[in-house]
C-alpha cells in the first residue's frame, strides 16, 4: 500500500507562517499558506512566507491549496505561491473574498479560487478533503479532514468552542464526534492558546463590555482592533448603532475587510451607519465611533498617527475615549506602551484588556483542547501552530489524556511524518526531512533578501558606513581627485576632521605604494584600503562600520590630495 506523508513547511515551533503538505502516492495537497511578520532582526523586510522549494520540485503532484480561514497567517502567502506554481485554491466564501482583494494587488486571476461550504467534501486525486465548521474570531472558519486509505488526518485550523458565537455557527461537535467513531489516524492541532487554563470566553462577553462603555461615554469613541477579527467588528458596529453613533473607518485593511464582509453578507450593518472619515468633523462627539487599525502600535497605523499628531483627518484630545480591543502580541509591548503614553499625554482616556474585558481570544484554551482530543480520539497527535513551549505544554496535556508518548509526534518544519498501513496496524517514520525555512518579502522582491543582505542591513543600522571615492588617471595610474570620505550613520564629519584626514592619508599612502610597486589590481587595492581603514577606525573609536571603496578612472592632471 502507498504511504501517507504529512509535512509541515511552516507553523511548527513558531506563530504564523502556517503551511502543511499531505501526500499520498502521486497526489499532494497543501493545507493553508500563511505568512508572518518580521522581527527586529529583519530590517526592511515586509513579511515572511514559508520556503516552498519542496512544492516547486513536486508541482506535478500538487492538486490544490486548501484554506481553513481568512487570517493572514493562514492565507497571506497564497499570492506568492501562485506566482511560482499553478494550482487551484479551495476555500469558503469569505476567505475567498478576502483573497480576491489580495489577487487584485498582485495581478492574479481570481478564477483559480474554487468555493466550498462547511460540510462539503472534495475529491482531489485519491484524497477526500472534508471541510468542517469551527468557531473562531472570523466567520467561515473550517477544520479540514483528509480521508485516504491509510487513515484520516484532521487539521483543526484555528478554533475554539464558543457556544454563543456571533454568527450562530458553532464548532461542529457532532461531526467531530462522528470522525472519532469512524477513526482518526492523526490530529494536527492548534496549540496557540494552550498555556491558558479553562475555557476561552465567548466573543459575546466582549460585546456586553462594549455596550456598557458606549452607553456611558459622552465624548468621541475610537476603537482599535485587528481588521481581520470580523466578529469583533460586528459587535463594535452593533454597540455604535444601539447608541446612535455613526461609524467611520480608518486603515487600509479595515476599509477593505469591512467592504468585502459587508458585500458578502458576513457583516450586518444598518443603512447610513458607516460614514466617510472626512464627515466626522460635521458630527457631535457623542455621535462618533472611529473603527481603526493600530492596536499593536504599528508605526504607520491609524492609531499611531493619531498618537503622534500626524493623522491627516483626526486630532485626538481630552474628549476622546480610546479602546484597544486586541491582545498584545509578544514583542510589541514597548511600541504599544509608548503609543498609550502618547495618547494619554494628549488627554485621551485609554482602555485596554488589563483594565476591562475588551478582548477575548479566538483560540482554544486547555479545557477546549482536551475536548477536541476526547471527541476525535486520534491514534497519533501532532502539536502545531505554536512556539516550542506551547507544543511541549500541549504534549503534556495529550499525555494526561492517555495518548502514549510514542504516539505524540513532536516535529519541526520540514520533518516528514510518514504513515504506512500494514493490515489493521499503522507504523510511523519520522527520519526524513525536506527543505523548509523562510522566504523574506521586501517590496516586490520575493526571496532576494537573504542572510548576507540582512547582515549588511544590521551592520549599517548598528555602525553606519564610510564611502571612500578615489579618481585615478587612466594612463599614469595616479590619484587625480580625492580621496573623498563620505560618512553615513558613523560619525558627524565636521566634529571629526582629524579622523577624516587620517583616513585620507591612509588611502593616499596605499596608492603611492601601489604606484611604486606597479600594482594595478583594483580589487587588491580595494581590499587593502578596507582592511587598513577598518583597523584604524576600530583602534580609534571601537566601531566597525561598513566600508565601501569606489575607484574611478579618468584622464586628467595629477592632483594628489
Amino acid at each position: 500500500m502507498k504511504k501517507l506523508r504529512v509535512i509541515p513547511l511552516g507553523g511548527l515551533r513558531e506563530i504564523g507562517k502556517n503551511m502543511a503538505v499531505v501526500e499520498y502516492g502521486n497526489d499532494m495537497i497543501v493545507i493553508d499558506a500563511g505568512l508572518t511578520f518580521p522581527d527586529e532582526d529583519m530590517p526592511g523586510v515586509d513579511s515572511v512566507i514559508p520556503d516552498i522549494s519542496y512544492l516547486e520540485k513536486n508541482r506535478d503532484k500538487l492538486r490544490g491549496i486548501l484554506l481553513t480561514h481568512g487570517h493572514e497567517d493562514h492565507y497571506g502567502a497564497v499570492p506568492y505561491v501562485l506566482k511560482k506554481i499553478e494550482t487551484n485554491v479551495y476555500c469558503t466564501r469569505l476567505t475567498g473574498g478576502l483573497l480576491e482583494n489580495k489577487f487584485k494587488e498582485h495581478g492574479i486571476n481570481p478564477s483559480v479560487i474554487k468555493y466550498v461550504k462547511a460540510g462539503d467534501t472534495l475529491r482531489l486525486g485519491e484524497l477526500d478533503c472534508e471541510f468542517i465548521r469551527v468557531a473562531h474570531s472570523i466567520p467561515d472558519a473550517c477544520a479540514i479532514a483528509v480521508h485516504n486509505p491509510v487513515g484520516t488526518v484532521l487539521f483543526t485550523g484555528d478554533f475554539k468552542f464558543d457556544f454563543t458565537p456571533i454568527d450562530h455557527e458553532q464548532t461542529d461537535l457532532h461531526r467531530l464526534a462522528e470522525l472519532g467513531e469512524e477513526g482518526v489516524l492523526a490530529l494536527y492541532s492548534d496549540s496557540t492558546n494552550v498555556e491558558r487554563p479553562g475555557y476561552t470566553m465567548s466573543e459575546r462577553s466582549v460585546g456586553d463590555t462594549f455596550k456598557r462603555i458606549f452607553a456611558n461615554t459622552t465624548g468621541r469613541l475610537i476603537v482599535a482592533t485587528f481588521a481581520s477579527n470580523l466578529h469583533r467588528v460586528q459587535q463594535i458596529i452593533e454597540a455604535a448603532e444601539a447608541n446612535h453613533r455613526k461609524v467611520a473607518l480608518s486603515g487600509r485593511s479595515m476599509l477593505n475587510n469591512v467592504a468585502v464582509a459587508s458585500e458578502l453578507g458576513y457583516l450586518r450593518v444598518k443603512k447610513n451607519t458607516i460614514v466617510d472619515i472626512k464627515d466626522v468633523q460635521n458630527l457631535k462627539d457623542d455621535q462618533v465611533c472611529l473603527l481603526i487599525t493600530g492596536s499593536q502600535g504599528e508605526p504607520m497605523s491609524a492609531l499611531s498617527r493619531m498618537a503622534n499628531g500626524s493623522h491627516r483627518q483626526i486630532e485626538v484630545g481630552d474628549n476622546d475615549t480610546i479602546i484597544l480591543s486586541a491582545s498584545m502580541i509578544p514583542g510589541n509591548e514597548k511600541s504599544i506602551g509608548d503609543m498609550i503614553n502618547h495618547l494619554m499625554a494628549r488627554g485621551c482616556k485609554v482602555i485596554y484588556s488589563s483594565l476591562m474585558n475588551v478582548h477575548v481570544s479566538g483560540h482554544a484554551c486547555q479545557e477546549e483542547l482536551k475536548l477536541m482530543h476526547s471527541l476525535v480520539k486520534e491514534e497519533y497527535f501532532i502539536p502545531a501552530h505554536g512556539e516550542p513551549r506551547m507544543m511541549i505544554t500541549h504534549k503534556k496535556i495529550a499525555e494526561d489524556l492517555g495518548i502514549p508518548d510514542d504516539h505524540i509526534l513532536m516535529g519541526e518544519n520540514g520533518m516528514v511524518f510518514e504513515f504506512e498501513r500494514r493490515g489493521k496496524k499503522v507504523s510511523v517514520n519520522t527520519g526524513e526531512k525536506v527543505q523548509a525555512g523562510q522566504i523574506l518579502i521586501d517590496g516586490l522582491g520575493i526571496g532576494d533578501v537573504g542572510s548576507v543582505v540582512l547582515n549588511d542591513r544590521k551592520r549599517l543600522a548598528d555602525d553606519g558606513m564610510i564611502a571612500l571615492v578615489v579618481t585615478i588617471d587612466k594612463k599614469s595610474r595616479r590619484v587625480v581627485a580625492g580621496p573623498e570620505v563620505i560618512s553615513r550613520g558613523f560619525i558627524y564629519m565636521k566634529d571629526n576632521i582629524d579622523v577624516i584626514e587620517e583616513i585620507k592619508k591612509i588611502v593616499v599612502q596605499i596608492f603611492k605604494d601601489a604606484e611604486r610597486r606597479n600594482i594595478t589590481d583594483w580589487a587588491f587595492l580595494k581590499s587593502r584600503i578596507r582592511e587598513e581603514v577598518k583597523s584604524y577606525v576600530y583602534k580609534q573609536m571601537q566601531r566597525n562600520p561598513m566600508i565601501l571603496t569606489i575607484i574611478m578612472e579618468t584622464e586628467g592632471k595629477y592632483v594628489l590630495q
